[in-house]
């Protein structure tokens, strides 16, 4: 979950110095990135200042030496936005750093160099924070299929996560991932189980044929792991 944070001006700030306010990544979203794409995400550092605000360098800074730094002029007085873009393992010849590592995801702080149009600069440390995680892609499958009504039914799946490190797609083991279902003509889930995947990320259990409708896994994600949501396998049930 992204934090935001603010940073009030210091109490004994001279009048006239410029403050920030406070910083916005990714529009409060985390920053979720999986193996060969490009992350693009906007980080806001607000402020204020009698001449209003002209530049600002900003510094990611993550887990284990993670970092990323940035400029931008301000587009008002009030506010300054810059675009990070990040990628695992960029394609031969891209100019992205290739620097993140499977220890870098986590928390990140920002921090923030904000000058102002009369020349005066306020450095603001850890102004706010934000959650880098890996990607994670989850299946799903049902059968048999048709079934009989009152019959048990095999419902099996697995759950990866990008290894930054190896640049693959990775079975998560030790996870907890809910089984979810969605009777034909509704359009909501409901979670009507939970198991934990195995040591390769596969998931199993059974269900019974009640009725027609859509089954599916959820993982709700960890503090450096993406949720995701398998696309639900429709299960005819037959009298």
């Amino acid at each position: 979950m992204v934090v935001l944070a603010g940073l009030a001006a210091p109490a004994d700030a001279a009048a006239g110095e410029p403050v920030v306010s406070g910083a916005t990544v990714n529009s409060g979203r985390d920053v979720i990135v999986g193996l060969t794409h490009d992350v693009g995400f906007p980080v806001t550092i607000g402020g204020s200042d009698d001449s209003g605000l002209s530049f600002v360098e900003v510094d990611l800074k993550g887990p284990h030496g993670g970092f990323y730094t940035t400029d931008a002029f301000c587009e008002s007085a009030t506010a300054c936005t810059t675009v990070f873009t990040v990628n695992a393992h960029p394609a031969p010849g891209s100019d992205d750093p290739v620097d993140l590592a499977n220890s870098n995801a986590g928390t990140w702080s920002v921090d923030a160099l904000a000058d102002a149009n009369d020349g005066e600069s306020v450095f603001a440390p850890r102004v706010g924070s934000f959650s880098l995680k890996r990607a994670a892609q989850l299946t799903v499958n049902a059968s048999p299929e048709p079934v009989t009504k009152g019959a048990r039914f095999t419902v099996t799946g697995k759950l990866v996560r990008a290894n930054w490190d190896t640049y693959r797609y990775a079975g998560y083991a030790g996870r907890t991932v809910h089984l979810q279902f969605r009777p034909k003509g509704s359009n909501t889930y409901t979670t009507v189980g939970a198991v934990k995947t195995s040591g390769t990320g596969t998931l199993r259990t059974t269900a019974k044929a009640v009725k027609d409708g859509y089954w599916r896994w959820s993982f709700a994600g960890t503090n450096t792991t993406g949720p995701v949501k398998a696309t639900g396998d429709y299960v005819d049930v037959r009298p």
